[in-house]
This record gives structure tokens, C-alpha cells and sequence, in this order.
């Protein structure tokens, strides 16, 4: 009796002419701008500029795509550096392997260099950026579906992912849990967690993205329990479960930490963008009120009020000044602009 199941792409590439795309490749690109884009409206909603999300990213993303490599092939090492293994291959990035914790860890190197050179507080641009990394992660999942990896036990479950054989790499055909799936289900959940918990408490200080590691963990705790791919162990647990218990704990701890040292949220997240046009060009931009969005008329110096002396009216601190005639010129009073008597 067949049951249902997910298929799998028979294969992962797809060749236009001599170049071929492949599908774990445009899942990666597509989940980087994804990320992107919605970290741009968080960080434009927070007073900071159009555009210094994805000019931060520039540095990020090619050190995120580095360290999530070498994580992948350190823990792995066998797969690239053991008999019978070219080490060649441990450069093959389209094949699939990316570690997100190194991924995470060097990216955020990247990102610092990048805030750096800005003038920006690294956790508030995390903050901004945390639920599109985990919607760049609940679509660069889908590389696994069509790479046939990362599948969790064998299962007959109506849901259940359909794996071809490979006997070059040891595969047997079947049907498992999509591990993918639920990882990619479980990313969207902690996006909507981080941007409603967000709203709801005002996060700040780099607590947004300590929400997002701590939700995210939790659910790779879940996912590394079912896969059943190769993997090093360590007191009969998953390499993977160990780290996720142990950066579950330390997003938790900081959370707890910050929020009593620095409650809150940043007042000022991008200095220029506060500054106005004017900081380009080394000065700030004069602030001005509007009324119905037009720029206020800019203040007028008051003019100083002098007493007006009337004619033969005594001073304070000499004698009367005598009354003006058409011959008195300046020191007269306005009679003197008119014509005088005939004598």
C-alpha cells in the first residue's frame, strides 16, 4: 500500500546551457535578501537611514558564508580529510554545509567591522536584523530538500520526505522525517516570537537577537534529536545538541544581565540619520518645527524697545532736552521736520 509523502527533487541543478544553478545555491541568495529586507524596515523604524542595513551586510554575509563553512568542514572533517577523501571538496560550497553557528560567529565579526566604520552600535543592528535571520534560515533550509540531506529517522507519517538511494554516499532510499521542514516551520515561528516580543517589551541592547538564539536553539535541540545523518558525539549526544544547549543558556543569561544593566531601548541607533542632511558635510542640520508639513519660518531676533523721548520730557540723569525747531536739526523732536514761523 503506498502512503503519502513529500518528494524530492531528482535533482538539484538545474543547467542553463554551460552554467548551471542549483537549487541549494538560490535558496541561501534568496534567504540573505529576504533577511535584508525586512531588517531594513526594522532599522529604518527605529530612526536609522535607508540603506545601512545592507551596507553592513556587505561585510557580513561573505564573512557569515566563511565561518559557516569552516565550522561545517572542521566538525566534519572526516567527510573532506579522511581515506579515500579529496580535500578539494571542502571548498564545494554549492554541495551543501554551512554551519549556522559559525555562520552566526563570523558574521558578526563582519557586521562588527561594518557597524564600526558607520558609527553603529553593533547590538542595535542585530536587534534590527534578528527575525530576518531567522527567515533567511527558514528559506535556505529548503537547499537541504533539494540536496536529499539532513533528513531526521525513517517514518511513514503522511508528511514524510522521500529519499532516493546513492549508494556512493551511503544513502538508502526510504521515507524519514523532513527535518527540513520542521526547521524551516520552526524559523518562521521564531521570527513572529522576536518581532511580537519586540513590539510588546520595547527590546534593546541586543536582546531581540538573544530571543532569537534562545528560540532558535531550542527548536535545533528538537531537529538534532531526530536526524540521523553522521555526526560526532559527545556523552551519547549530537555535537550540535551540546552547542545549542550551551548558547540557549548564554542568550538567556544575557538577556537576564542586560536587561538590569542597561533597560531599555537605544534612544539613538544611527547618529547620522539624526543629524539630518547636514552631517555630510561635517555639521548638523538646523531642527526646525512644521505645521501642516510645511519647514516653520525660522525665529526672528527680537528688536530692542528704547524708550521714545518726547519733547521737553526730562531724562533720567540730566537736564530737558529742549523742545526741537527747524533749526535744531538731529536733536529735535519730530516738530523739527516741520516748517517754522515766520518772524
Amino acid at each position: 500500500m503506498d502512503i503519502a509523502y513529500i518528494p524530492s527533487p531528482s535533482t538539484g541543478v538545474i543547467h542553463l546551457g554551460p552554467v548551471p544553478l542549483r537549487g541549494y545555491a538560490f535558496c541561501i541568495i534568496i534567504g540573505v535578501f529576504a533577511a535584508v529586507w525586512l531588517g531594513n524596515r526594522r532599522w529604518i523604524a527605529r530612526g536609522g537611514r535607508t540603506g545601512t542595513v545592507a551596507d553592513i551586510a556587505v561585510w557580513a554575509v561573505p564573512f557569515g558564508l566563511v565561518g559557516g563553512r569552516l565550522y561545517h568542514v572542521i566538525t566534519d572533517y572526516e567527510l573532506y580529510f579522511g581515506e579515500g577523501r579529496d580535500w578539494v571538496n571542502a571548498f564545494k560550497i554549492w554541495e551543501g554545509g554551512l554551519g549556522i553557528w559559525g555562520a552566526v560567529a563570523l558574521g558578526a565579526v563582519g557586521a562588527w567591522i561594518g557597524c564600526r566604520r558607520r558609527g553603529i552600535p553593533l547590538p542595535a543592528w542585530a536587534d534590527a536584523l534578528a527575525p530576518g535571520l531567522a527567515v533567511a534560515q527558514a528559506i535556505g533550509r529548503w537547499g537541504n530538500w533539494f540536496n536529499q540531506e539532513l533528513y531526521g529517522k525513517p517514518t511513514d507519517l503522511p508528511w514524510a520526505l522521500k529519499i532516493d538511494a546513492d549508494p556512493g554516499i551511503g544513502r538508502i532510499a526510504g521515507t524519514y522525517h523532513p527535518t527540513f521542514l520542521y526547521e524551516s516551520l520552526w524559523c518562521l515561528g521564531v521570527a513572529a516570537l522576536v518581532i511580537w516580543a519586540d513590539r510588546r517589551f520595547t527590546l534593546g541592547h541586543g536582546r531581540a537577537f538573544a530571543l532569537y538564539v534562545a528560540a532558535y536553539t531550542a527548536g535545533r535541540f528538537w531537529t538534532e534529536y531526530l536526524r540521523v545523518d553522521d555526526a560526532h558525539h559527545l556523552l551519547g549526544l549530537r555535537l550540535n545538541g551540546w552547542t545549542s544547549i550551551v548558547l540557549f543558556l548564554a542568550a538567556i543569561a544575557y538577556m537576564i544581565i542586560s536587561a538590569k544593566r542597561r533597560p531599555g531601548r537605544e534612544t539613538v541607533v544611527e547618529p547620522a540619520a539624526e543629524d539630518g542632511p547636514g552631517a555630510a558635510l561635517g555639521g548638523k542640520a538646523e531642527k526646525t518645527e512644521s505645521v501642516a508639513g510645511k519647514p516653520a519660518p525660522k525665529p526672528v531676533k527680537e528688536l530692542s524697545r528704547k524708550p521714545v523721548k518726547k519733547a521737553g520730557e526730562k531724562p533720567a540723569d540730566g537736564p530737558a532736552a529742549p523742545s526741537g525747531n527747524a533749526t535744531t536739526g538731529a536733536a529735535g523732536d519730530a516738530s523739527a521736520d516741520k516748517p517754522g514761523k515766520k518772524l
